[in-house]
């Protein structure tokens, strides 16, 4: 059991879904779906935000673990707990992609100041 402060966004999702019967009936915060139908309505909100890429609930997951949570500060034992992570050395793989991110954005940024100095 852990308890976590949530942010506005995931309050109102809360509060929105609190009185569901569904949700009642299984004693849960939301209805309980399978991770098939969940990809399902992920597929939707793709289609019709126009985004190519391929949503997943382990997509999220890992947008989450790394744009929204490690990027932005947070240290990586939070993350780990906020992901369920018995181990930390499973949240680990999420902090080397952002390693690996912060190189490939160094050598871009090299490359363009070599080509203004050669301007």
């Amino acid at each position: 059991m852990l308890r976590i402060p949530i942010l506005s966004k995931a309050k109102k999702l809360i509060d929105k879904y609190k009185v569901n019967p569904k949700s009642e009936i299984n004693g849960t915060i939301f209805p309980k779906i399978s991770n098939q139908k969940l990809n399902s309505y992920l597929k939707e909100v793709a289609d019709i935000c126009l985004i190519k890429k391929n949503l997943t609930f382990h997509l999220a997951r890992h947008t989450f673990a790394t744009t929204v949570t490690l990027t932005n500060g947070v240290p990586i034992e939070t993350v780990s707990q906020l992901l369920g992570h018995s181990r930390i050395s499973t949240t680990q793989i999420y902090a080397k992609v952002i390693e690996r991110k912060v190189s490939d954005d160094m050598t871009l940024l090299k490359e363009k100041l070599k080509l203004k100095k050669v301007n």
